[in-house]
């Protein structure tokens, strides 16, 4: 949309907003371009990182996590939301920590995949993503209890994970760490 387009959006009214911990609910009434009113539905959250986590030859996935949106438990990375008052880069050794049993000195090196966030549904919500590729020490011992599955950090490894996962937002991960490593 060019700028004397996006200039003519006009919100009129906001006739909701109901507030939980996970989110905010936005009712308003807008008026686009040709001068037609909408009733618009939008979401405000907190922005998330996925963490695609390499140790040694192999990238580790924690345990199944219950999807309600979905009915079912999916295999995802570590992951989680940014509260408030936090950046992306202070919540990833929280989440390894929480979801991998890693603790913040074993993370050999962490790489942002993007910097600026990606929008996740930028027609419905203000949330980010934020990719992480973390390195994790190789003499550091994870327990293999607390893991869904292993992938071998190979060409093949990495397209059976693709298959594996339903999550858009691992997936994109995924592949953007591969376009980096081209």
């Amino acid at each position: 949309m060019d700028e004397t387009r996006q200039q003519h959006w006009k919100t009129l009214d906001r006739f909701l907003e109901i507030h939980s911990p996970w989110f905010t609910l936005i009712g308003e009434h807008l008026q686009d371009d040709s001068q037609q009113v909408i009733d618009y539905w939008r979401v405000e959250k907190a922005d998330s990182v996925v963490i695609l986590t390499i140790h040694g030859d192999k990238l580790m996935l924690p345990m199944l996590n219950y999807r309600p949106g979905l009915g079912k438990s999916t295999l995802d990375f570590p992951g989680g939301r940014v509260s408030e008052g936090q950046t992306a880069e202070t919540v990833v050794p929280k989440i390894l920590q929480k979801e991998l049993g890693i603790k913040e000195d074993a993370i050999a090196r962490l790489t942002l995949l993007n910097p600026s966030g990606w929008p996740i549904n930028s027609a419905f919500s203000n949330q980010k993503l934020y990719g992480f590729v973390a390195e994790i020490e190789p003499t550091i011992s994870v327990n293999p209890d607390i893991l869904a599955a292993t992938y071998p950090n190979t060409s093949e490894g990495i397209r059976t994970l693709l298959k594996d996962l339903t999550c858009l937002q691992c997936r994109a991960v995924v592949l953007e760490w591969q376009s980096q490593l081209s």
